[in-house]
């Protein structure tokens, strides 16, 4: 019996039904399902959100243990926020970095408590920051004699600062792996301090006057107005430059303040002469 022409299957229709061998439809690979915008679409999502978060850790997460791992990306354009461990001078401290601060869980969950900072080995986790714009009067060190009222300013910055949360904006390192920093927080939750302004109207420091390497950012002439309303007001170290009534009716002149980079450079001196007679 022969079929009708309607129902005979063309060659085109009997290549269609051919049956596929296992193998062939194991190696075929169906390219429509990668182009869908069902598949594209959370695929990008998914790559960029990743990117975005890798970015985020790594600008504002990620923590910095020391002031080598600072690189010059950072200056005069992103800051430190963290804990002050130690004051070891009337310029300077070591600071816990603790990036997200509260947060993010520093000080209060278990994984992130901030760690004994009387430990030794403590130090080598903490940045080192000098604070910007500023020279307080030198403590003994190095053999060296303590400058007058170098104690005094160093145990003012340690009641103000240790174990407080502060802000380093960074503009530098200098020779000695410090990072160069001005420095902040916030007094009474809502006012935001300058540390270094601070020192300078309470007689705690000077303007920094070296020739180079200093750092101001744009607050030299604040600092420069704070110091001279000091000096005028007898603060801190500025107390004993003008005698008294009686002193005045007694002949007593001004006395003569030796800054603290008077006193760096005269012991520097000292030095040389001193390495100079020995050889």
């Amino acid at each position: 019996m022969q079929w009708p022409d309607w129902l005979r299957w063309s060659e085109s229709d009997k290549d269609k039904k051919k049956p596929v061998a296992w193998s062939d439809s194991l190696n075929a690979t169906d390219w429509s399902h990668y182009s869908s915008p069902r598949t594209i679409l959370p695929t990008a999502i998914l790559t960029f959100s990743t990117l975005a978060l890798i970015r985020i850790y790594r600008r504002h997460l990620r923590r910095v243990p020391e002031a080598q791992y600072i690189t010059p990306s950072y200056f005069h354009k992103r800051s430190l926020y963290g804990y002050v461990s130690r004051v070891g001078d009337g310029d300077n401290f070591r600071l816990f970095h603790t990036p997200g601060g509260r947060l993010t869980g520093w000080g209060w969950l278990p994984s992130r408590k901030i760690q004994d900072w009387s430990l030794k080995e403590f130090k080598d986790k903490t940045v080192h920051v000098r604070i910007a714009g500023v020279d307080a009067p030198e403590t003994a060190h190095f053999g060296n004699k303590e400058q007058p009222f170098g104690k005094e300013a160093l145990e003012w910055l340690r009641t103000l600062l240790h174990k407080r949360y502060v802000r380093a904006y960074i503009y530098r390192l200098d020779q000695y792996q410090r990072v160069v920093a001005s420095v902040s927080y916030w007094k009474w939750g809502f006012w935001k301090t300058d540390v270094g302004l601070e020192m300078i109207r309470n007689g705690m420091a000077t303007v920094y006057e070296a020739k180079f390497g200093s750092e101001f950012g744009n607050k030299e002439d604040k600092y420069r107005r704070a110091m001279e309303k000091a000096q005028r007001k007898q603060i801190g170290m500025w107390k004993h430059t003008k005698p008294g009534l009686i002193g005045k009716l007694m002949g007593q002149k001004n006395e003569k303040i030796e800054s603290p980079r008077e006193y760096k450079t005269r012991i520097s001196l000292l030095d040389k002469a001193e390495s100079g007679q020995k050889q």
